[in-house]
């Protein structure tokens, strides 16, 4: 897992959400394929209610960051965090998994105490 220095968006010593090559070039190539814009647009990230644990991450595309948004770049990629989201998710590595069973995203959360048994949810 490698990940590349990034302007975070954070002041003073908020921790940043690092993003590694598979998952930036991942991201990257469905961002085209939908026809956004790179340059602006980017991968938002949330965490949201839900799951057996009491959150769950969130994911999907988004054509600007909102104002309020911590915005960092990895690898070429946008990564939008809201405010809310990033007191959970702070620190996190966004990874990319190619399996045989199953390929998707991954948050590496050092913040989570507990997870779920299917680990689509956690705790903090």
């Amino acid at each position: 897992m490698s990940t590349e220095p990034a302007d975070t968006g954070t002041e003073g010593n908020d921790p940043a959400i690092e993003v590694t090559s598979d998952a930036a070039e991942e991201a990257l190539s469905l961002l085209e394929g939908e026809g956004l814009d790179t340059d602006v647009a980017g991968l938002r990230l949330f965490v949201q209610q839900g799951g057996c644990a009491g959150l769950s991450y969130g994911m999907r595309f988004d054509t600007e960051p909102e104002d309020d948004d911590l915005v960092v770049e990895h690898h070429g990629l946008r990564v939008f965090v809201d405010p809310a989201s990033k007191n959970y998710i702070g620190g996190s590595t966004l990874d990319y998994e190619h399996g045989l069973q199953a390929a998707g995203f991954e948050v590496e959360n050092p913040n989570v105490v507990s997870e779920c048994g299917c680990g689509e949810s956690f705790r903090t």
